[in-house]
């Protein structure tokens, strides 16, 4: 990162939508840098160096903005793209889908429905049943483990 080039705003996640509103500063001081710039600010960690990646335990992978439970273990796959994966979130609604037309594609971004936090993007090319593989950062997740 430039650190003598201007942040881009807030991104257009933190509207009136949203259950849980933070300002700014908030949201600085409660997630670490890379957490932050990721969840909210949308921006991707390099493949293969997210914590998550590569981890196979059982448990809930929860907003890091919020904790809201968006994944369980048991839908996560090695995709081998270098990202967390999963097949499907753990309830129908915790996802908000948005389509991006960042970097001069079309993806579908995914949101926390709660807070509003970027978590990465969700593609058609994923096992069954649902056909789908959400293409999740590390920085926008905890895990918590299966008691």
């Amino acid at each position: 990162m430039n650190p003598f080039r201007r942040p881009p705003p807030p991104h257009d996640h933190d509207d009136s939508r949203y259950e849980i509103r933070k300002s700014d500063e908030q949201w600085r001081a409660e997630l670490d840098p890379v957490q932050y710039q990721v969840a909210r600010r949308a921006a991707t960690e390099r493949a293969f160096t997210g914590r998550y990646w590569d981890h196979f335990e059982p448990g809930r992978y929860r907003c890091v903005g919020c904790g809201e439970p968006l994944f369980d273990a048991g839908s996560k796959f090695d995709a081998g793209c270098g990202w967390p994966s999963y097949s499907q979130p753990v309830a129908d609604g915790v996802i908000e889908r948005i389509t991006d037309h960042s970097h001069g594609m079309v993806r579908v971004e995914v949101r926390c429905h709660k807070c509003g936090s970027h978590l990465g993007h969700v593609f058609d090319d994923g096992p069954a049943p649902t056909g789908e593989r959400y293409c999740i950062n590390s920085a926008s997740i905890d895990f918590e483990p299966r008691a």
